[in-house]
């Protein structure tokens, strides 16, 4: 009888301990739900921007991103840095274009830490003939930031138009005009 305050005490240690790691689950989850829909948020406001010519998805991008373009076009490989991305593939897109690209988005879906973007994205070669194409980019992100994507998108549009347009526009800047990638 002598030790039954000591298991009393050890089940309310137990119990107490219990309930504190179900309220600290609830509150990651809370969390991860509030990620979720923040960075959800940011992707959606980035696509809002490329949509009305005021910035683009890319500002989103960490400088250490790497950038996966899947599949069998030209373009695709992995780039492991923006810069290297922009440089690659966002600038000689862009001068191709005589209009920019104006995305559509279809759906936008969150989990965890990745934003999925379904869109269309539709403007005008240089050579007057339009381009579009739809895409979908799996975004993971990190403190605001995408830190690894990988798109897919119809590589035989944009093969067709990369090599039958010559990219000779240097005069357009890469955040305000944003091809599919």
């Amino acid at each position: 009888m002598a030790d039954h305050p000591f298991r009393w005490a050890a089940s309310c240690r137990a119990f107490v301990g219990a309930i504190l790691m179900v309220i600290a689950q609830g509150t990651a989850a809370q969390t991860g739900a509030h990620d979720e829909e923040r960075n959800r948020e940011l992707v959606a406001q980035s696509f809002e921007a490329w949509r009305t010519g005021s910035g683009s998805p890319y500002d989103l991008l960490a400088s250490d991103a790497s950038w996966t373009i899947t599949g069998n076009s030209l373009a695709a490989k992995t780039y492991p840095t923006k810069d290297a991305f922009i440089e690659e593939v966002i600038r000689p897109f862009n001068a191709r274009m005589k209009s920019r690209l104006v995305p559509k988005v279809r759906k936008l879906y969150a989990e965890d830490d990745t934003v999925v973007a379904f869109f269309d994205a539709a403007g005008t070669a240089s050579d007057d003939r339009p381009y579009s194409n739809t895409y979908v980019w799996i975004l993971e992100m990190t403190d605001g930031q995408i830190v690894r994507a990988h798109a897919f998108f119809d590589s035989i549009a944009f093969d067709e138009l990369w090599r039958r347009v010559p990219a000779e526009r240097s005069d357009i800047v890469a955040s305000q005009e944003v091809p599919g990638g």
